[in-house]
């Protein structure tokens, strides 16, 4: 597929109906079944969104399970998503996702790894909607690790909820 950057008004006005923007936007970054999606889906106020529903419709992410395609193609997609991202903060929309390459969180949600297990496991055997399964937490402990060297270096807040990491945010707007 080749891509090309192009006006995304239409894109925009979507989002601008459906979320909250802000003074200030911000990217939180958390691996797969640490809880984003349930948070998002369950929040009283429309202010986060969920960086796959914002990636997926600017086209930056393909439809399919492109987390398990090569290395490359992942870093690829990440990098998509990261212009995407990047362009949302600078309209003050919030961000929560699992897709990063090159743009700095504001917050990274690392929940303990008991307890991240416990959210894949019971997500894949109730309602699953997509990301990690218990067959893939080598590679879900592999992106927890990129993620703790995001943190350590570049002195990134690490939160163990979705709730302390947003608290948090929202206490800087």
């Amino acid at each position: 597929m080749f891509y090309v950057f192009c006006d995304g008004e239409a894109l925009l006005k979507k989002f601008q109906e459906g979320y909250g923007t802000h003074p200030k936007g911000f990217f939180i970054l958390a691996p797969s079944g640490s809880g984003k999606t349930h948070f998002i889906k369950n929040q009283i106020k429309n202010d986060w969104i969920d960086g796959d529903d914002l990636w997926l419709a600017a086209k930056a992410e393909p439809e399919n399970e492109w987390w398990n395609e090569s290395l490359d193609k992942i870093n690829e997609v990440e990098q998509r998503c990261d212009v995407i991202t990047s362009q949302a903060k600078k309209l003050g929309f919030w961000i929560m996702g699992a897709s990063n390459w090159w743009l700095l969180p504001d917050a990274i949600v690392l929940p303990p790894w008991r307890v991240h297990k416990n959210y894949i496991i019971k997500r894949e055997n109730n309602n699953y909607d997509g990301g990690a399964k218990s067959d893939t937490f080598l590679q879900v402990m592999n992106h927890r690790k990129y993620m703790q060297g995001i943190a350590r270096k570049n002195k990134i807040p690490v939160f163990r909820t979705v709730e302390d990491a947003v608290t948090y945010l929202e206490k800087l707007v």
